[in-house]
């Protein structure tokens, strides 16, 4: 039986090259800059009962500040003049504010840095440095921050688990796919290569505690609080074991340093409240954690709503990798441009139906490493809801809605290669098949800005229906044999 392949579109109302909607397109993005977050989706937190993505992904906050070695001296200079600066600091808002310098303070601050740095960058057999200003540190496998965790100490990572049955490893991914592998440069066998968190990249979160955590925040039951904004493809309704899709990759503005723009597949169990357990993996443009505009590969964890539990990447124990070829965190190359080349990036995760581990495998078949299942409470068992798509953080900027982009920032209607997609979308069953999707539906908290439309489709013709309905304008695109 020939697989049904989805494809989901998702795009923002930024700017338009499709000149017989232009005027409509400009109307529509008024209407997006001018309103305000009041949109709720109460019908998808009445089918799930529980209905939030607020905290699927997040932005910190921070200041602009020196390097470590530079506030030390300045702390000193100003110790034995015996004078008391301000300092001016960016808030959320963007507005200056006014801060003294207290030294025992930050002399705290910076004992905690290097504290979480000895805990984070482990020892390295070779450093590799990337062309994006990236320092790759190849750590022996058994010493990574993983198992730094007690029920993982003195272990060593997994041998590779049963893949789904029907898998069949797709993508356009080649080995060099990261730009700090591009130099020739790769990590030895037993090793695996890990982003070296610099001084400035925890100087630049608005908390050195939470530091590669996502902002702890309270829930709300409708998807659009705290400023994020969603457009996803989702199912829910039955057990799932895993998730695949292949994500169109793209490097989308980001207006503002507290902003980010995501693509990625959220695998979840529990309620939207304290006992949300998820496991996340795509791509992100995240100034506030890289300090660039880069998209990066990404993977995150919770399981306990991004309160106490969970991390970015390999910023705390937790993930364990077993890929000497890919650094979780580091720049992806080459991306897609707009009429031009196209690159997607292919993500499976799944459990282990032996040990109960959650395994991620990127690209054609390259393991990437596993989430222990102890980790988890919800997820020990299995996800009770996949979601596929975009988020931004809207800081509302001078108080209109944020420029930044989704995806690649063009409408849907513009057709493949102008708008951003998901595409070979399936689900893994309770007896480790992948299948694919049924009763996939689609969510877009604000649809004069981004939108989402998930369709059948096959690989030959593309046709595509555009329809206005109050100001949104959603796509339907069809390839049919």
């Amino acid at each position: 039986m020939r697989l049904l392949r989805m494809v989901i579109m998702c795009w923002m109302d930024t700017r338009t090259r499709n000149r017989r909607g232009y005027f409509d397109h400009r109307r529509r993005q008024h209407q997006c800059t001018q309103q305000t977050n009041t949109t709720t989706t109460a019908d998808l937190a009445k089918e799930t009962r529980q209905g939030n993505f607020s905290n699927m992904a997040s932005s910190w906050c921070y200041k602009k500040m020196s390097p470590i070695v530079s506030v030390l001296l300045c702390f000193l200079l100003l110790a034995s003049s015996n004078i008391r600066p301000v300092f001016s600091s960016e808030t959320r808002s963007g507005h200056a504010t006014n801060q003294t310098f207290r030294p025992q303070e930050e002399l705290q601050k910076l004992k905690i840095i290097r504290e979480r740095l000895d805990k984070i960058n482990k020892p390295a057999v070779k450093s590799i440095q990337s062309p994006d200003g990236d320092i790759i540190d190849c750590v022996l496998s058994h010493l990574q921050p993983a198992f730094d965790h007690p029920q993982l100490k003195g272990q060593k990572p997994l041998e590779p688990p049963e893949r789904p049955k029907g898998h069949d490893p797709s993508g356009m991914v080649t080995e060099n796919f990261q730009s700090w592998g591009l130099s020739g440069e790769s990590c030895p066998e037993g090793t695996v290569p890990i982003r070296r968190t610099t001084e400035q990249d925890m100087l630049r979160a608005s908390s050195v505690q939470r530091f590669g955590r996502k902002l702890r925040r309270h829930v709300r039951r409708d998807t659009n609080s705290n400023g994020h904004e969603h457009a996803v493809g989702y199912v829910t309704g039955d057990q799932y074991y895993g998730a695949k899709a292949s994500i169109n990759v793209w490097a989308p503005r980001v207006s503002n340093q507290y902003e980010f723009s995501l693509s990625q597949m959220w695998v979840i169990s529990g309620s939207f409240g304290d006992d949300l357990n998820t496991i996340e993996a795509g791509w992100q443009v995240s100034p506030e954690l890289y300090g660039d505009n880069y998209p990066r590969f990404f993977t995150y964890w919770t399981t306990d709503a991004y309160q106490a539990t969970g991390c970015y990447n390999l910023l705390c124990s937790g993930f364990v990798q077993t890929n000497s070829r890919i650094a979780i965190g580091a720049a992806i190359s080459p991306t897609s441009s707009y009429s031009g080349g196209q690159f997607d990036i292919s993500l499976l995760v799944w459990k282990d139906p032996k040990h109960g581990n959650w395994w991620l495998e990127f690209g054609n078949g390259v393991l990437v490493g596993y989430w222990p299942s102890f980790l988890f409470t919800h997820l020990r068992d299995h996800a009770s809801m996949v979601q596929f798509g975009g988020e931004i953080v809207n800081s509302r900027p001078s108080g209109f809605h944020t420029s930044t982009q989704m995806g690649s920032g063009h409408f849907a209607g513009e057709g493949f290669g102008k708008a951003s997609y998901f595409r070979n979308l399936q689900v893994v069953d309770w007896d480790n098949n992948l299948i694919p999707l049924s009763n996939l539906r689609v969510l877009a908290d604000h649809p004069n800005c981004y939108d989402i439309q998930g369709v059948p489709s096959g690989v030959t013709v593309l046709k595509i229906l555009i329809k206005n309905v109050e100001s949104s304008t959603f796509v339907l695109v069809c390839n049919m044999k």
